[in-house]
């Protein structure tokens, strides 16, 4: 997809940060994936390899591009081995203090010239920005999860971002075979402001009785015409994510909509959290994400 294959650090090994790392690596560029849990970097990697094995099992792509792509993934637990980095894709816990920290850490090991791209979409880019010395070269990138599979990012620009920031970053983002939107740097851009509260709205018509998991599914797939119903959504997406992205909403925007129903609460307690651990909504055989 790309001319220019260019390095790119993704920062957190978990479903979003393996997930982005999978397109990177599909999209041609050398991709270091880092993680100060090598377990968890393992189980990344292992992610990764996987969701390519699966393409090409279904046919969906050839084994020698799947391979390239593989070889194209390095796993790295030092901060200091992403000094080649020209992109930085960070992708960890929605914790202010962790990304600023980071960033701050970064300005010392990578070139000033590097992108610094956050992937948030409940936390203020200008504020994750304020932990570089280089504010400008910080753009918010909201990669829609499952990363691999959906094709659209949500770009926001921080107070200070620059023009070449802006640009620089939908070139990348097209490199990566990506669909770009620009939004504001406001809780929850454009697609988890209206996506959370009607998700809690969808949960909440379970719990009471409204109609089953199948039955509201099928209805909004087949009425509404989205891919998937709002539940295969949530079991992929993980409870766990849904409930702290839609309760760091709540907490910045005071709407009752964005505060997660209380099947969310026990769903997590449960360990009921989706796809990623067999069973959430629906039951799961392969807990791995489907190729594409």
């Amino acid at each position: 997809m790309t001319t220019t294959a260019k390095t790119v650090a993704v920062l957190g090994a978990g479903t979003m940060g393996s997930g982005i790392a999978t397109v990177i690596a599909r999209g041609g560029h050398r991709t270091l994936l880092f993680d100060v849990d090598e377990d968890g970097l393992s189980r990344g990697i292992a992610s990764v390899h996987g969701f390519f094995d699966r393409s090409v099992s279904l046919g969906k792509l050839d084994a020698a591009t799947a391979k390239d792509a593989k070889s194209r993934l390095v796993g790295v637990t030092s901060l200091s081995d992403l000094a080649p980095a020209e992109v930085v894709v960070e992708a960890v816990y929605e914790d202010l203090a962790v990304k600023k920290d980071l960033f701050g850490r970064l300005d010392d090991i990578v070139s000033p010239s590097t992108l610094f791209h956050t992937n948030t979409s409940t936390l203020s880019v200008t504020g994750i920005a304020s932990g570089s010395r280089l504010p400008e070269r910080v753009v918010g990138t909201h990669y829609c999860n499952p990363a691999p599979l959906m094709k659209l990012v949500e770009v926001a620009h921080g107070r200070h971002t620059a023009d070449w920031a802006h640009k620089a970053t939908l070139d990348f983002l097209g490199s990566v075979g990506k669909t770009t939107v620009v939004t504001k740097d406001r809780p929850g851009f454009i697609v988890n402001r209206f996506l959370i509260p009607w998700e809690n709205r969808c949960i909440a018509a379970l719990e009471s009785g409204l109609g089953t998991k199948e039955s509201i599914d099928t209805a909004v797939t087949g009425a509404l015409g989205h891919p998937m119903g709002p539940f295969r959504l949530l079991d992929v997406v993980g409870l766990d994510i849904h409930q702290q992205v839609a309760t760091r909403l709540y907490e910045q925007l005071r709407d009752p909509r964005f505060f997660p129903p209380p099947m969310v609460e026990r769903m997590v307690a449960a360990g009921d959290l989706g796809r990623k651990a067999g069973r959430g909504f629906y039951a799961y055989d392969d807990t791995r994400l489907f190729g594409s």
